[in-house]
Parts: structure tokens; C-alpha cells; sequence
């Protein structure tokens, strides 16, 4: 029995000793072979070091994107930005037809305005005044010193009155017509500014396209981004002409709506200055 005892002992003992001294051989292979490497190489034995994985290229720059502070840019930038990416070969006469409809409708805004300044029935009052107290030379120095077609055409009538009522309702008529083309002028040249500028718009787009199916030809692919480039930029000078077609549509209505206005007004004058001249036995 104690034998079997003692075999057990120092065959666990050999089971234990095996086992370290494996491990310690296991170690110093290890180790051997470590120095070894190093020793070939040139390079010192180093204790590794957990490495620290470096943030990526893309990373970098979308937390740079993120941090750094984005500078909106101003309407006047923009519209600068979108009118060199549509090409200033197309671009510029669309523009040219904008500064040129504007001079011409800002010019008859004024003109308008200044000729509208007269009211139509308190000159009425001071003509009938001056034909009661001066006569027809008094009232048409009144006339004179006033400004508008209204008052034109009231200095052209009191004129004729000595030649009958028929030649100044013809000198009244042939007058207004006169003064309402007065009124009416630069209109066309609007009217045409309005027509041509989507018309420049729509050349350039076509222009574009057809630069944007070269550039696709040219490469023998279909890249989405080379046709999306080509169609941005054709597209551009289509949305200024229309825009400047819409803006100078905008201010031609404004100003047919003032002449159909003082036409009006210097019809109603005029038969009212009529009226007056056939009470007071003026015409013959």
C-alpha cells in the first residue's frame, strides 16, 4: 500500500516537473527566437505596445468640416457664383437684356409720373375760372404753365376755338393721339426685351446640352455626375432669362396700366373742356 502510495507521489511529482520545465523551455524557444530575429535584423528587442489605430483621411476632414465654421455666402455672391457657372458668353446677354428693359421702364415710370402730377379736374377749375374773368388767352397761359398731356391738349383746343366746335374736337383728338404715343414710347423696345431674354436663356441651354453630349461622347461613358454637371450649367441660363422676362413683364404691365390711366383721364378732360367751351359760347 504504501508503495502504491509513494508511485503516485512521484508520479505526479515527474507530471509537475515535466510540465514546468516544458513551459520553461517553451519560454526560452520563445525568447531565442525573438533575439534571434532581432539580432538579423539589426533591431533591438522591444516590448510591443498596444497601437493606437490613426483616425482615417476621410474622418479627419468631415470632423474638420464640422468644426471649422461655414460662411454663408451673401445674395450677391450667389447670384455671382450661379451667373460664371452658366458662362458668361450666355449669360451676359440675358443680363444686357435685363439693364437695358429696366433703363428703359425705370425712364417711363418717371415720365409717367411726372405727367400724372397735373390733376385733370382742378384744372379744369382754374381754365373755367380764367375763361370767366380773362377769357380764351387767360386760360391758355394757364394751360402753358402747367406740365402734362392734359394740359397739351386743353392749350391745343382753347387755340381753335375761334374756327368752330368741330375743329377743336378734331384738334383734340389729333392731339391725344399725338400724346398718347408720347406716353406709349420705349414700350416696344420693353416688349421686345421681354420676348428675347427667355429666347438667349433657351440657346445657351441648348448650347450646353449639346457641349454636354460631347464631353460624353468624348469620354465613352455615361458618368452621372459629367451629365449632371452638363445639364446644371445649361440649365442656368434658362432660369435668368426667365427671371429677367418676369421681372421686366412685371414693370411693362405696370406701365400700360398708367398709360390705359392717363388716357382715360385726358378723354374725360377733354370732353369736359368741350362741354365748358359750348356753355360759355366760346366757338362758333
Amino acid at each position: 500500500m504504501k508503495k502504491i502510495i509513494a508511485s503516485f507521489f512521484i508520479a505526479g511529482a515527474l507530471t509537475v516537473g515535466f510540465t514546468a520545465f516544458a513551459q520553461g523551455e517553451g519560454d526560452s524557444t520563445t525568447s531565442e527566437v525573438v533575439d534571434s530575429a532581432a539580432a538579423d535584423s539589426g533591431a533591438e528587442a522591444v516590448v510591443e505596445e498596444p497601437v493606437k489605430e490613426e483616425p482615417k483621411v476621410e474622418e479627419v476632414v468631415e470632423e474638420a468640416a464640422v468644426e471649422a465654421p461655414v460662411e454663408e455666402l451673401s445674395f450677391h455672391q450667389k447670384v455671382k457664383e450661379k451667373f460664371i457657372e452658366g458662362d458668361v458668353v450666355f449669360m451676359t446677354p440675358v443680363l444686357l437684356c435685363l439693364i437695358l428693359g429696366m433703363a428703359i421702364a425705370i425712364e417711363r415710370i418717371i415720365t409717367l409720373n411726372l405727367a400724372s402730377s397735373t390733376s385733370s379736374s382742378r384744372l379744369l377749375e382754374e381754365v373755367e375760372d380764367a375763361l370767366n374773368s380773362g377769357g380764351t388767352d387767360a386760360a391758355i397761359e394757364v394751360c402753358k404753365d402747367k406740365r402734362g398731356p392734359v394740359a397739351s391738349i386743353f392749350t391745343q383746343g382753347l387755340m381753335r376755338s375761334s374756327e368752330g366746335i368741330e375743329m377743336v374736337e378734331k384738334s383734340v383728338v389729333s392731339y391725344g393721339s399725338v400724346q398718347m404715343g408720347a406716353l406709349e414710347k420705349g414700350l416696344v423696345w420693353i416688349s421686345l426685351f421681354i420676348s428675347l431674354a427667355p429666347m438667349l436663356g433657351f440657346m445657351g441651354t441648348v448650347i450646353g446640352m449639346i457641349g454636354a453630349f460631347d464631353a460624353i461622347q468624348a469620354a465613352g461613358d455615361i458618368s452621372p455626375s459629367l451629365v449632371a454637371g452638363g445639364i446644371k450649367v445649361a440649365l442656368l441660363t434658362t432660369v435668368a432669362g426667365l427671371i429677367a422676362a418676369i421681372i421686366l413683364q412685371i414693370f411693362y404691365n405696370y406701365i400700360v396700366s398708367k398709360v390705359d390711366s392717363i388716357v382715360g383721364d385726358m378723354e374725360d378732360a377733354s370732353i369736359s373742356l368741350i362741354d365748358i367751351m359750348v356753355k360759355k359760347n366760346l366757338t362758333k
